[in-house]
């Protein structure tokens, strides 16, 4: 899996006939991946099962469903359902979320997100790669007093984290196959996201990790235009602190200074600097920001991309 698309966020939710026919549309383009966000809305996993059963060879994921709120016993029981209904296309993205967010909606207190990211994690893996779990933790329990395992669920569900900054990326490399940062740019990857989290991975013997980066962008000849949108659309970004600080690290001011606009060259240099930067597949959002045209242009860019 190297070069994919979002196709429902958190911003944008289409009739799952819709979803569907977008993925067809991806896939014939040369993409080989899909993901979804994950609101109050759709419960992405079960998108990602359909569009992953309907689209055959269509690599899906979901990006990324909130620690907060969930529970790892349901969570694995959804990521093996739709390992199982794809043949093994499934990608689990998981995230800390935010505080107005998880308080607003959930009515718990957002406290502790890296040690719930640890246990989380920690009880997580045993039950995807054997249905089985005995974890007893201070923030959360998971036993299984009967198997969780999914028949036809392999291999195992990769997990991913949607994780940024210094104490995220140490438990990710710990204990996740990859992260998938948003609004990380070539050089907040290759100068603090990429060596921290390969320097844990490696420190706990585990693979080289996953660099799924989130990138927003669109090929247009009205970039001026485009930008505009793009920036309103990605200003609630600039309010979260670990959005901010990756934005930051990158070397802008706004998180539109991330977003990767323009014609096919130069968007096709942007993902060749991802990609120098430690990016190990590369994932554009925002492709509609500029209409049905532009992102067909986008989408037939990625794909020769990808298959070049």
């Amino acid at each position: 899996m190297t070069l994919g698309v979002t196709l429902a966020s958190t911003s944008r939710q289409l009739p799952i006939d819709d979803t569907v026919r977008l993925a067809r549309e991806a896939h014939d383009a040369g993409l080989h991946s899909a993901w979804f966000g994950q609101s109050f809305a759709y419960d992405s996993p079960s998108l990602a099962a359909i569009v992953g059963r309907e689209v055959p060879g269509l690599q899906v994921g979901t990006s990324a469903i909130p620690v907060f709120g969930r529970h790892p016993l349901l969570v694995s029981s959804q990521a093996q359902t739709a390992q199982a209904a794809t043949g093994g296309r499934y990608h689990l993205g998981l995230a800390l979320g935010t505080r107005h967010l998880t308080e607003t909606g959930f009515g718990l207190p957002y406290e502790r997100p890296i040690g719930l990211l640890r246990e989380f994690l920690t009880a997580l893996r045993p039950l995807l790669e054997t249905g089985e779990a005995d974890f007893h933790g201070e923030l959360l329990t998971a036993t299984t007093p009967y198997s969780a395992a999914v028949p036809g669920a392999r291999p195992t569900v990769p997990v991913l984290v949607a994780a940024m900054g210094p104490q995220a990326l140490r438990v990710s490399g710990e204990l996740a196959d990859g992260i998938l940062p948003f609004l990380a740019g070539p050089r907040a990857l290759a100068e603090h996201v990429v060596p921290a989290v390969t320097a844990a991975a490696e420190a706990a013997g585990r693979p080289a990790p996953r660099i799924v980066a989130l990138v927003p962008g669109v090929v247009t000849a009205d970039a001026e235009g485009v930008r505009e949108k793009a920036a309103e659309a990605l200003a609630l970004y600039e309010r979260i602190p670990s959005y901010r600080r990756a934005i930051e690290l990158s070397g802008a001011e706004r998180a539109v200074g991330l977003a990767v606009i323009g014609d096919e060259e130069a968007v096709a240099a942007e993902v060749r600097r991802y990609r120098e930067a430690g990016a190990t597949e590369v994932v554009f959002t925002s492709t509609d920001l500029g209409g049905e045209d532009d992102r067909r242009r986008t989408w037939k860019l990625l794909g020769e991309l990808a298959r070049g």
